[in-house]
């Protein structure tokens, strides 16, 4: 953690060339291991990258919709307020495999004729609208933490308010927010598995099909953990780095 400190830029570059190195070398060793992990090696390399294709498919829209639904909640129109509470209520007041499995079987229902959407896009959604709900208090908490003066300096600067948004407002509040969006991301990670529930074949689908022909659980779930270990150490050390490089709770 200290050298990630100290090198944030090296460090965000080894998270990312170690994560292309593990999804793409991943089947390599793991043929290598006896049955049933080496005859599945290439399967569980295909499961992980199912994985963290969910994972930053559903954590960037997740921002977005956090930074929409964060700036809703702070909105002088108590319709636009009413409605990000009432997402942000629904959403963190039920679990995320209802979530998953409510737009799974309805959303497809009141979709337009001939619009079909795939069990990863259904994962994908329901990923997203669940972290997007985490990450609105996150932004929420961050944007109030600017300072109303610096906000007061923008504006007599002549900045409009979008500008005083873009430019002043939104850079603060995210590095404030940002640990704490981090750590969304991290769970996020783990969550992506409940995606199995509606036949997505990611890393824990595919653990459960080599357990389900081999009767053998132990050794296959072990691998499964370690790989889950590894995808997480990447992106916390990745999103680590990038505290560090935005100096997030250093004192000067």
């Amino acid at each position: 953690m200290n050298w990630t400190r100290q090198h944030p830029g090296g460090a965000m570059f080894a998270a990312m060339i170690g994560l292309l190195v593990v999804l793409w070398g991943m089947a390599i060793p793991l043929s290598a291991v006896p049955a049933p992990i080496g005859p599945a090696a290439e399967q569980f390399a295909d499961g992980a990258r199912v994985t963290v294709s969910l994972t930053l498919i559903s954590g960037s829209a997740g921002v977005l919709i956090g930074v929409l639904a964060g700036l809703g909640k702070l909105s002088p129109l108590r319709l636009l307020r009413w409605f990000c509470d009432g997402y942000v209520w629904l959403i963190r007041g039920t679990p995320l495999l209802l979530q998953i499995l409510f737009v799974w079987l309805a959303l497809p229902t009141i979709m337009p004729e001939g619009v079909e959407l795939s069990d990863f896009a259904c994962a994908a959604i329901a990923l997203s609208l669940n972290v997007g709900a985490y990450n609105t208090e996150c932004v929420r908490a961050g944007i109030l933490a600017v300072p109303a003066g610096q906000v007061e300096a923008a504006r007599a600067l002549g900045l409009t308010p979008l500008q005083t948004f873009l430019d002043v407002v939104l850079p603060q509040s995210m590095r404030v927010a940002l640990p704490a969006l981090a750590n969304n991301l991290a769970s996020l990670v783990k969550d992506s598995s409940l995606a199995y529930a509606i036949s997505v074949v990611e890393l824990t689908m595919v653990g459960y099909r080599v357990q389900a022909e081999s009767y053998q659980p132990i050794p296959v779930f072990i691998t499964i953990a370690v790989i889950y270990l590894i995808l997480t150490t990447a992106f916390t050390t990745l999103t680590a780095a990038l505290e560090a490089q935005l100096d997030v709770g250093q004192r000067r």
